[in-house]
């Protein structure tokens, strides 16, 4: 079945429009890609030169972290590519497609469009999941810290920290 759908000049505008600021921005995210792993590669070179042992300390604190800076730097850059090229696809496919009138290239494009939109909502929802695990995980530790805490002072073993005043 093959449904025609026209474009009023309105749209087509709103649309050339929209190609040129995903273009822009697009570049602009392969630009914040290129940053990311620059940095990746600078903060794995200055973790790596780290030595074992600090002076004035039994070991370097940062010795845990020598690699996993790096690793989430690329991670995050990794991640961040698959929107930026959907938007990117979504861009050149609506610009050549609006040049020539070609219907199906506009289709293309506006499906890389909701491909665009859909990573964007997924990293979404991993984000606030991940704040309410965060959330959950301080709540527990708080609580817990408290209980330790409130056992302590039941036992007396912190009484001269806590200095009642009676009236």
């Amino acid at each position: 079945m093959e449904n025609n759908l026209s474009l009023n000049d309105q749209a087509v505008a709103a649309l050339r429009e929209s190609a040129k600021w995903s273009l822009f921005l697009s570049i602009v995210g392969f630009i914040g890609i290129g940053f990311l792993l620059i940095a990746a590669a600078i903060v794995g070179f200055a973790m790596s030169r780290l030595e074992d042992v600090s002076p004035g300390f039994s070991s370097n604190p940062f010795i845990t972290m020598k690699g996993f800076v790096s690793v989430i730097y690329v991670v995050i850059a990794i991640l961040y590519f698959f929107p930026i090229y959907y938007l990117y696809k979504y861009a050149s496919g609506a610009k050549n497609a609006l040049q020539t009138y070609n219907s199906e290239q506009l289709s293309d494009a506006l499906v890389n469009l909701k491909s665009h939109h859909k990573s964007l909502g997924i990293t979404v929802i991993v984000i606030i999941s991940l704040y309410i695990f965060m959330f959950v995980g301080v709540l527990i530790a708080v609580s817990s810290f408290a209980l330790f805490f409130f056992s302590l002072k039941k036992k007396k073993i912190l009484v001269g920290f806590f200095i009642s005043h009676k009236k």
